[in-house]
């Protein structure tokens, strides 16, 4: 289905709009979706105006901070690398925390995206046996207290494993992170993609897909059926692997003319080897005052084979290893043992991510006559430079003109009964959730830990 307006279905759009004129544009479109299912899987066509001059698959990346994610597997022991995804986790949409929420391109299919990060390898160890042995004494735990007093830093604070801000210029050590996604079906759509860091003996890959619902009030945005989560694995750990699925979020503010991002769902991450499995509970805001974006979680020992706790109340005391709570935009603590957070004294909370000093970290990007005609920063180019200047009805007409396209070479294939296949993964979608790359993607991926962006012989 295509529901793309002509040209001028939006008045003169290279008049300067502020935020409440595009808010008002986007709510009269909106107005024309109430009761459809899924508004993703329509994947109605925006103005230029209203549109984030990024590529959908540019923009949905989960390494916003990849020190976090480049530290998972260092510790010895179960929990503390359990504790080391849960901190990668917090930080991965960083990009909500520090911006505000935008709608990029619908992306096209067999588009592409590669990028690397040079992530700082200096994130704290995380090592709950010392932490038990630090504060199990009060004395010990007093002078932390009075110490961090002494040098004017926030008590709160005075045990934590939160990574830092990595500087523009590091000059420690630093790890290369890799990253390929592709575009892999268009009905429904669903890209692929793949993180790999092999100095860390790392990898993460997934499908993402969402479904969205206008609600009257609010979007609602949740995980289709083909994004299980991510799937980080340690190949160094005998392959432990982790899933770590998605909540449901909603985008609200739209009346009031200030658009956030609220969630209120349950996330999990299990990981079958340990035995172990987090639950996280985000708590929706109330209507009246200040949005809190709390969270609270738990970690325990659980059955793989009977993995039937869905609930924090449902998880018996007797199996709780850590608990987690603060806001997923702010501070979040963890504490260790089967007690609630709140109740353990100040000392003995340990900050497990300070999200406040944080930025998105930068990209690694391949130069621009490196690139493929159908990568997406190239293949977005047109309509990009055009919204940058504010020429709105030009980028909409490139963006029309570069979707019929999309749409022609659909018709070709269907008259020569041919299927579309992924390039650099070997499944456009599946029920497990883990896409295998394709010998091309593996040979992409390799050659950007090298530092080489060329993709001749590949395609």
């Amino acid at each position: 289905m295509s529901s793309t307006p002509p040209s001028n279905a939006y008045g003169d759009e290279d008049v300067p709009q502020n935020d409440g004129s595009k808010l008002k544009t986007f709510i009269s479109i909106l107005r024309k979706f109430m009761g459809v299912a899924d508004l993703a899987a329509v994947r109605f066509s925006l103005p230029s105006q209203l549109l984030e001059p990024t590529p959908n698959l540019e923009y949905w990346n989960y390494l916003d901070n990849p020190t976090s994610f480049a530290a998972i597997g260092t510790s010895d022991e179960p929990l503390d690398r359990m504790l080391e995804v849960l901190r990668f986790w917090f930080t991965k949409d960083l990009k909500y925390v520090k911006g505000k929420p935008c709608k990029p391109y619908n992306s096209c299919l067999g588009e592409f995206f590669r990028c690397n990060w040079e992530a700082e390898d200096n994130a704290p160890r995380i090592d709950t046996k010392s932490l038990q042995t630090s504060t199990s004494g009060n004395a010990s735990s007093s002078s932390s207290i009075k110490s961090s007093k002494a040098n004017g830093a926030d008590p709160r604070t005075a045990s934590s494993v939160s990574v830092s801000q990595m500087p523009a210029n590091p000059t420690g050590p630093t790890v290369r992170i890799s990253y390929l996604t592709e575009q892999t079906s268009h009905h429904p759509p669903v890209s692929a993609f793949y993180v790999s860091c092999p100095e860390k003996g790392l990898h993460a890959r997934g499908f993402d897909q969402i479904s969205a619902k206008f609600t009257g009030t609010a979007i609602k945005v949740a995980p289709g059926e083909h994004n299980l989560g991510i799937f980080i694995t340690l190949e160094k750990r005998n392959n432990e692997t982790y899933q770590l699925t998605h909540p449901a979020a909603h985008l609200g503010g739209i009346f009031r003319g200030s658009l956030s991002v609220s969630v209120g769902d349950f996330a999990y991450i299990t990981c079958p080897q340990t035995k172990l499995k987090a639950i996280l509970h985000y708590i929706e805001d109330g209507w009246l005052g200040r949005a809190q974006n709390k969270v609270e979680g738990v970690v325990f020992k659980y059955d793989p084979d009977k993995d039937d706790k869905t609930r924090i109340k449902d998880v018996p005391d007797s199996d709780v290893v850590a608990r987690l709570g603060g806001a997923w935009k702010d501070r979040i603590v963890f504490t260790l043992g089967p007690k609630l957070v709140d109740s353990h004294p100040v000392e003995k909370r340990t900050t497990i991510i300070d999200l406040n000093p944080l930025t998105v970290a930068p990209k690694a990007l391949p130069p621009k006559e490196k690139q493929a005609e159908n990568e997406s920063l190239t293949m977005w180019d047109g309509v990009t430079q055009a919204i940058m200047s504010k020429q709105f009805s030009k980028a909409t007409n490139v963006k029309i003109e570069l979707e019929e396209k999309q749409r022609e070479k659909a018709r070709e294939r269907e008259h020569k009964n041919e299927t579309w296949k992924p390039v650099f993964f070997d499944q456009a979608t599946d029920k497990r959730g883990t896409p295998d790359l394709t010998d091309k993607g593996r040979e992409v991926l390799e050659r950007a830990q090298k530092g080489d962006w060329n993709l001749e012989g590949i395609i």
